[in-house]
Protein backbone atom coordinates (compact mmCIF):
# COMPACT_ATOMS: atom_id res chain seq x y z
CA UNK A 1 0.00 0.00 0.00
CA UNK A 2 1.24 3.56 -1.06
CA UNK A 3 2.00 5.65 2.27
CA UNK A 4 0.23 8.93 3.00
CA UNK A 5 1.78 11.47 1.36
CA UNK A 6 3.55 14.58 3.69
CA UNK A 7 1.82 17.27 2.58
CA UNK A 8 4.35 20.08 1.44
CA UNK A 9 4.54 23.11 3.05
CA UNK A 10 2.68 25.32 0.23
CA UNK A 11 -0.08 22.98 0.53
CA UNK A 12 -0.75 22.51 4.20
CA UNK A 13 -3.97 24.61 4.57
CA UNK A 14 -6.81 22.59 4.26
CA UNK A 15 -10.66 23.95 4.52
CA UNK A 16 -13.27 22.18 5.94
CA UNK A 17 -16.91 23.00 5.80
CA UNK A 18 -19.30 22.45 7.86
CA UNK A 19 -16.84 21.31 10.48
CA UNK A 20 -19.43 22.32 13.20
CA UNK A 21 -20.10 18.34 13.54
CA UNK A 22 -20.24 14.73 12.24
CA UNK A 23 -18.24 14.09 9.08
CA UNK A 24 -16.62 17.52 8.65
CA UNK A 25 -15.71 17.53 12.15
CA UNK A 26 -14.02 13.87 12.04
CA UNK A 27 -12.53 15.05 8.57
CA UNK A 28 -10.58 18.03 10.17
CA UNK A 29 -9.54 16.21 13.09
CA UNK A 30 -7.79 13.19 10.98
CA UNK A 31 -6.44 15.85 8.55
CA UNK A 32 -5.13 17.85 11.33
CA UNK A 33 -3.56 14.40 12.55
CA UNK A 34 -2.30 13.79 8.63
CA UNK A 35 -0.10 16.98 8.99
CA UNK A 36 -2.42 19.60 7.78
CA UNK A 37 -3.07 23.34 8.82
CA UNK A 38 -6.91 22.85 9.38
CA UNK A 39 -9.58 25.93 8.58
CA UNK A 40 -12.81 25.15 10.30
CA UNK A 41 -15.69 26.67 8.64
CA UNK A 42 -19.56 26.14 9.82
CA UNK A 43 -22.24 28.74 10.85
CA UNK A 44 -21.90 27.79 14.48
CA UNK A 45 -19.42 29.71 15.97
CA UNK A 46 -19.51 28.28 19.47
CA UNK A 47 -18.79 24.58 17.62
CA UNK A 48 -15.66 25.11 15.46
CA UNK A 49 -14.12 27.16 17.57
CA UNK A 50 -13.91 24.58 20.59
CA UNK A 51 -13.12 22.15 17.75
CA UNK A 52 -10.25 24.21 16.80
CA UNK A 53 -9.03 24.58 20.58
CA UNK A 54 -9.31 20.24 20.67
CA UNK A 55 -6.97 20.49 17.96
CA UNK A 56 -4.54 22.37 18.93
CA UNK A 57 -4.08 21.36 22.32
CA UNK A 58 -3.60 17.78 21.09
CA UNK A 59 -0.60 19.46 19.47
CA UNK A 60 -1.90 20.15 15.83
CA UNK A 61 -3.17 23.49 14.09
CA UNK A 62 -6.35 24.36 13.61
CA UNK A 63 -8.11 27.66 13.26
CA UNK A 64 -12.22 28.68 12.93
CA UNK A 65 -14.04 30.43 11.10
CA UNK A 66 -17.75 31.17 11.12
CA UNK A 67 -18.95 31.18 7.38
CA UNK A 68 -22.48 30.66 5.63
CA UNK A 69 -21.04 29.12 2.34
CA UNK A 70 -24.72 30.54 0.83
CA UNK A 71 -23.27 33.75 1.17
CA UNK A 72 -21.09 34.59 -1.96
CA UNK A 73 -20.08 37.86 -0.48
CA UNK A 74 -19.25 36.31 3.19
CA UNK A 75 -17.07 33.33 1.04
CA UNK A 76 -14.94 35.86 -0.97
CA UNK A 77 -14.40 37.86 1.85
CA UNK A 78 -12.72 34.54 3.68
CA UNK A 79 -11.31 33.28 0.47
CA UNK A 80 -9.40 36.66 0.04
CA UNK A 81 -7.09 35.48 3.53
CA UNK A 82 -5.13 32.89 1.19
CA UNK A 83 -2.69 33.12 -1.28
CA UNK A 84 -2.81 29.43 -1.14
CA UNK A 85 -4.04 26.73 0.40
CA UNK A 86 -3.53 22.56 -0.49
CA UNK A 87 -7.32 21.10 -0.13
CA UNK A 88 -11.15 22.26 0.14
CA UNK A 89 -13.20 19.77 1.90
CA UNK A 90 -16.95 20.53 0.61
CA UNK A 91 -18.72 18.84 3.54
CA UNK A 92 -20.97 21.64 3.82
CA UNK A 93 -24.64 20.08 2.90
CA UNK A 94 -27.74 18.14 4.47
CA UNK A 95 -31.11 16.75 3.59
CA UNK A 96 -34.63 18.48 4.69
CA UNK A 97 -37.95 16.15 5.01
CA UNK A 98 -38.62 12.86 3.30
CA UNK A 99 -41.75 13.68 1.49
CA UNK A 100 -43.05 12.36 -2.15
CA UNK A 101 -42.45 14.54 -5.21
CA UNK A 102 -46.16 15.52 -5.02
CA UNK A 103 -46.16 16.45 -1.30
CA UNK A 104 -43.00 17.74 -0.94
CA UNK A 105 -42.24 22.05 0.09
CA UNK A 106 -40.28 23.66 -2.17
CA UNK A 107 -38.55 25.80 0.40
CA UNK A 108 -36.95 22.23 1.56
CA UNK A 109 -35.71 21.82 -2.27
CA UNK A 110 -34.92 25.34 -2.82
CA UNK A 111 -32.97 25.11 0.95
CA UNK A 112 -30.86 22.00 0.19
CA UNK A 113 -30.11 22.85 -3.23
CA UNK A 114 -28.67 26.32 -1.98
CA UNK A 115 -26.44 24.51 0.77
CA UNK A 116 -25.13 21.43 -1.51
CA UNK A 117 -24.94 22.77 -4.40
CA UNK A 118 -24.52 26.88 -5.08
CA UNK A 119 -22.43 26.44 -1.00
CA UNK A 120 -20.17 24.09 -2.96
CA UNK A 121 -19.81 26.37 -5.99
CA UNK A 122 -19.14 29.37 -4.11
CA UNK A 123 -16.39 27.98 -1.78
CA UNK A 124 -15.21 26.07 -4.70
CA UNK A 125 -15.04 29.39 -6.92
CA UNK A 126 -13.81 31.43 -4.36
CA UNK A 127 -10.65 29.03 -3.51
CA UNK A 128 -9.80 27.61 -6.98
CA UNK A 129 -7.30 30.43 -7.73
CA UNK A 130 -5.89 30.03 -4.62
CA UNK A 131 -5.70 25.81 -4.99
CA UNK A 132 -4.18 26.29 -8.06
CA UNK A 133 -1.35 28.67 -7.20
CA UNK A 134 -0.30 26.00 -4.80
CA UNK A 135 1.43 23.61 -6.82
CA UNK A 136 -0.89 20.86 -5.86
CA UNK A 137 -4.58 21.35 -4.94
CA UNK A 138 -7.13 18.87 -3.91
CA UNK A 139 -11.05 19.78 -3.62
CA UNK A 140 -12.84 17.14 -2.24
CA UNK A 141 -17.03 17.32 -2.91
CA UNK A 142 -18.54 15.15 -0.60
CA UNK A 143 -21.67 14.30 -2.44
CA UNK A 144 -24.08 10.83 -1.51
CA UNK A 145 -25.09 7.60 -3.09
CA UNK A 146 -28.34 9.53 -3.65
CA UNK A 147 -26.16 11.37 -5.93
CA UNK A 148 -26.20 8.20 -8.18
CA UNK A 149 -29.52 6.41 -7.56
CA UNK A 150 -33.17 7.53 -6.56
CA UNK A 151 -35.15 6.35 -3.95
CA UNK A 152 -38.79 7.41 -2.84
CA UNK A 153 -39.02 10.65 -0.61
CA UNK A 154 -35.88 11.78 -1.29
CA UNK A 155 -36.43 13.71 -4.30
CA UNK A 156 -35.12 17.33 -3.18
CA UNK A 157 -32.00 15.65 -1.80
CA UNK A 158 -31.28 12.88 -4.25
CA UNK A 159 -31.87 16.17 -6.96
CA UNK A 160 -29.60 18.29 -4.96
CA UNK A 161 -26.88 15.72 -4.64
CA UNK A 162 -27.12 14.44 -8.34
CA UNK A 163 -26.44 17.98 -9.19
CA UNK A 164 -23.54 18.36 -6.65
CA UNK A 165 -22.20 14.68 -8.23
CA UNK A 166 -22.38 16.58 -11.86
CA UNK A 167 -20.58 19.69 -10.82
CA UNK A 168 -17.24 17.92 -9.62
CA UNK A 169 -17.36 15.64 -12.72
CA UNK A 170 -17.90 18.69 -15.19
CA UNK A 171 -14.83 20.91 -12.92
CA UNK A 172 -12.97 17.58 -13.28
CA UNK A 173 -13.07 17.75 -17.22
CA UNK A 174 -12.70 21.62 -17.24
CA UNK A 175 -9.54 22.11 -14.57
CA UNK A 176 -7.35 18.99 -16.25
CA UNK A 177 -3.88 20.03 -16.93
CA UNK A 178 -3.58 22.23 -13.97
CA UNK A 179 -2.30 21.08 -10.55
CA UNK A 180 -5.32 20.19 -8.90
CA UNK A 181 -7.17 16.99 -8.34
CA UNK A 182 -11.14 16.93 -8.09
CA UNK A 183 -12.10 13.63 -5.67
CA UNK A 184 -15.67 12.97 -5.11
CA UNK A 185 -16.48 10.56 -2.21
CA UNK A 186 -20.21 9.16 -1.85
CA UNK A 187 -21.43 7.84 1.35
CA UNK A 188 -23.96 5.76 2.23
CA UNK A 189 -25.54 4.92 5.17
CA UNK A 190 -23.91 7.13 7.96
CA UNK A 191 -25.06 7.31 11.63
CA UNK A 192 -24.27 10.99 13.04
CA UNK A 193 -25.91 12.82 15.59
CA UNK A 194 -27.80 15.42 13.41
CA UNK A 195 -28.00 14.42 10.05
CA UNK A 196 -31.15 12.44 10.35
CA UNK A 197 -32.80 14.31 13.20
CA UNK A 198 -32.39 17.59 11.04
CA UNK A 199 -34.19 15.67 8.03
CA UNK A 200 -37.11 14.70 9.85
CA UNK A 201 -37.18 18.30 11.90
CA UNK A 202 -35.89 17.37 15.19
CA UNK A 203 -38.22 14.04 15.50
CA UNK A 204 -35.82 11.52 17.32
CA UNK A 205 -37.95 8.81 16.65
CA UNK A 206 -38.30 9.63 12.96
CA UNK A 207 -34.75 9.59 12.87
CA UNK A 208 -33.88 6.49 14.95
CA UNK A 209 -36.18 4.32 12.25
CA UNK A 210 -33.48 5.18 9.45
CA UNK A 211 -31.03 3.14 11.06
CA UNK A 212 -33.20 0.95 12.86
CA UNK A 213 -31.61 -2.97 12.78
CA UNK A 214 -28.34 -2.35 10.94
CA UNK A 215 -25.77 -3.32 13.49
CA UNK A 216 -23.14 -1.13 11.82
CA UNK A 217 -24.34 2.05 9.59
CA UNK A 218 -21.02 3.64 8.83
CA UNK A 219 -19.64 6.78 11.24
CA UNK A 220 -18.19 10.18 10.55
CA UNK A 221 -14.92 8.62 11.48
CA UNK A 222 -15.23 6.11 8.82
CA UNK A 223 -15.98 8.26 6.29
CA UNK A 224 -13.20 10.70 7.22
CA UNK A 225 -10.58 7.98 6.87
CA UNK A 226 -11.75 7.16 3.49
CA UNK A 227 -11.55 11.27 2.68
CA UNK A 228 -8.03 11.70 4.34
CA UNK A 229 -7.16 8.30 2.22
CA UNK A 230 -7.87 9.85 -1.00
CA UNK A 231 -6.10 12.77 -0.29
CA UNK A 232 -3.12 11.72 1.48
CA UNK A 233 -2.88 9.44 -1.85
CA UNK A 234 -0.01 10.92 -4.18
CA UNK A 235 0.04 13.91 -6.11
CA UNK A 236 -0.67 11.91 -9.69
CA UNK A 237 -2.86 9.70 -7.83
CA UNK A 238 -6.84 11.11 -8.71
CA UNK A 239 -9.81 9.18 -7.09
CA UNK A 240 -12.40 10.45 -8.94
CA UNK A 241 -15.56 8.68 -7.47
CA UNK A 242 -15.07 6.90 -4.37
CA UNK A 243 -18.73 4.73 -3.19
CA UNK A 244 -18.60 3.74 0.27
CA UNK A 245 -21.38 2.01 2.11
CA UNK A 246 -21.88 -0.20 5.28
CA UNK A 247 -21.84 -3.95 4.64
CA UNK A 248 -25.60 -4.04 5.37
CA UNK A 249 -26.68 -1.05 2.46
CA UNK A 250 -26.14 -3.21 -0.68
CA UNK A 251 -28.06 0.32 -2.49
CA UNK A 252 -30.23 3.44 -1.05
CA UNK A 253 -32.92 1.17 -1.58
CA UNK A 254 -31.70 -2.77 -0.26
CA UNK A 255 -30.51 -2.75 3.46
CA UNK A 256 -30.35 -6.02 5.83
CA UNK A 257 -32.28 -4.86 8.99
CA UNK A 258 -31.86 -7.58 11.94
CA UNK A 259 -35.34 -6.67 13.63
Amino acid sequence: MTAPAVPAAPSRIAVVTGASSGIGAATARQLAAAGYRVVLTARRKDRIEALAEEINTAGHQAAAYALDITDRTAVDEFASAFKTIGVLVNNAGGALGADTIAAGDPADWRQMYETNVIGTLNVTQALLPALTASGDGTIVVLSSTAGHGTYEGGGGYVAAKHAEHVLAETLRLEIVGTPVRVIEVAPGMVKTDEFALTRFGGDSDKAAKVYAGVAEPLSADDVADTITWAVTRPSHVNIDLLVVRPRAQASNTKVHREL
